[in-house]
């Protein structure tokens, strides 16, 4: 009986599964978006991938969304899949200012960072 049970929740999982591995990559007109974003209490990535992480402190509260970056259009974009997915409000679509990359979404003013990639073979990151 505690199969049965259990089961829902396993086809659950598999179709969630099944749908974060079907991440469309993130459209050509969109390109600017992609990458390692910073700004007051928010961390946001979004690979070309289409796949994206986000996270926002505020006080005591830490919100964190992991998922497929999709429905891109001059207001926003989603983070997730169906019910379990997030609007993200752009007020100011990505642009180069004073040399660095930046962008404002939900309120917050981001600014892209470059992370550089470890060559193969080394141990760590040389600065």
């Amino acid at each position: 009986m505690t199969l049965v049970k259990g089961l829902p929740r396993l086809a659950l999982l598999s179709l969630l599964a099944l749908l974060a591995a079907c991440a469309e990559p993130v459209p050509e007109a969109y390109a600017d978006y992609v990458g390692h974003w910073r700004g007051d209490g928010v961390r946001l990535v979004i690979r070309a991938d289409g796949h994206a992480d986000y996270d926002r402190v505020q006080g005591r509260t830490h919100v964190a969304i992991e998922g497929n970056a999709h429905s891109f259009s001059k207001r926003g974009f989603r983070i997730g899949i169906g019910p379990l997915s997030a609007d993200f409000k752009v007020q100011q679509a990505p642009e180069v200012e004073d040399g660095r990359w930046r962008m404002t979404v939900d309120g917050v003013e981001l600014t892209r960072i470059d992370i550089l990639p470890v060559e193969s073979g080394q141990q760590s990151l040389r600065l």
